[in-house]
């Protein structure tokens, strides 16, 4: 289980990050990947959490106006496939949890798609739970 948990630079995250776009079936892009990063993460619109170079979290954080308060939202989460089951991305998420605790967040959420079995798996070890009554919706805008 890694116990190097740190914050990365958009340099240092960037062929990484772009390895998981290409996971996902877009086309491999470094140029372009690091260039996003070093905006997102210098607004301060994206933190990212890496363990050495086997994986990596980001999250959000964003106002839950209601009380007054922040939420995080896990945006993305990354292992290697080489370096799977090795605890990598639970302390990834262990990581998160405690700065969003330590940062007074009201609480965590993520998704993930319905057929990944073992993310869900990973994610109720962990405590998370499906949020029954709420509707997840999307309006795809064109692009300009």
């Amino acid at each position: 289980m890694p116990s190097d948990i740190a914050r990365p630079t958009a340099g240092q995250l960037a062929p990484l990050f772009d390895e998981y776009r290409a996971h996902y079936g877009e086309s491999p892009s470094p140029a372009r990947t690091r260039a996003w990063l070093e905006e997102q993460l210098s607004s301060g619109r994206l933190t990212a959490y890496a363990a050495g170079p086997h994986g990596f979290v980001t999250v959000t954080v964003q106002p839950a106006s209601l009380r007054l308060a922040t939420a995080w939202m896990v945006r993305d989460l990354y292992v290697r496939p080489a370096h799977r089951r090795r605890g990598t991305a639970r302390a990834l998420l262990r990581h998160v949890i405690g700065e969003a605790r330590a940062a007074g967040a009201l609480r965590v959420s993520l998704q993930t798609e319905t057929e990944n079995a073992g993310a869900l798996s990973l994610y109720a070890s962990l405590g998370f739970r499906p949020v029954t009554g709420l509707e997840l919706l999307n309006l795809t805008l064109d692009k300009p």
